[in-house]
This record gives C-alpha cells, structure tokens and sequence, in this order.
C-alpha cells in the first residue's frame, strides 16, 4: 500500500501543474511529437522537456524516440490509479451525505430544547443624529 500511495502523490503533483494537464489532455486523443505538444504552451522546448521527465517519471506518459523525434504517448495504468482513488472518495462522501439525508428525513427540525430563547434586544444609548421626543 506504501508503495501505491507513493505512485498516488507523484501522480497528483505531476497533475498539479497546467501545462502537464494540458499535455495529458492532449495525448488522451493519441501519440504526439515533442514539439506537437510544445506547439501551443508558451514555453521553451526544454520547459517542456522538463514537464515531460515529471509525466514520465510518475508513469502518466510513456516516450520512444524514432531517429531525432521522440513521440510520447499516455500510460493508462497510471491515470486509473487516480480514477480508482477519486472513485473510492467519492463513494465514502456519497455514503456519508446519504446517512446524513436519512437522518435528516427522520428528523425534520431542531428539537424544540435546542432552540435558543428569545430575549429582547438590550436598549442602549442613541445612536448620533437619532431624536427622542
């Protein structure tokens, strides 16, 4: 379990970021050049090739190199990891709001003990410009 919660938090941070969402978002549709991905970020290749280490050093993204370009594509294994872990999160919060809604429905207000009496609101001086006559 250590070692998939490890996997869980590199994946997380590696999503943090925009750009390597945007670069996820983008080989979800298919296998792209390094430069494709570059293409519409405004930053410098390196940058880029920076964001692609974390990707692929958190297992989202996968890279071959083919003669001077390399294609990277995504990893799905890694992305069903933080499905699975969303989707358990979920499912407890969905859990809870509907024992909460139960309870909710079986007792439809306060009970009359925990209502707060009501007390007249203390006089004090006027307020500046107030005229008593």
């Amino acid at each position: 379990m250590l070692n998939q919660t490890g996997r869980l938090d590199r994946v997380f941070q590696a999503l943090a970021d925009p750009a390597r969402r945007d670069m996820i978002e983008r080989l979800v549709r298919g296998p792209a050049s390094v430069s494709q991905l570059a293409e519409p970020l405004s930053m410098s290749l390196p940058a880029v090739m920076q964001h692609l280490r974390v990707l692929e050093a958190c297992g989202l993204v996968g890279s071959e190199k083919t003669g001077r370009v390399r294609t990277c594509h995504i990893e799905p294994a890694a992305l069903r990891t933080a499905e699975g872990w969303i989707a358990r999160q979920r499912t407890a919060w969905e859990r809870l709001l509907d024992d909460l809604g139960g309870y909710l429905a079986g007792h439809p207000g306060p009970p009359e003990s925990s209502l707060p009496e009501a007390s007249p609101p203390e006089a004090g001086p006027p307020e500046q410009g107030e005229r008593h006559d």
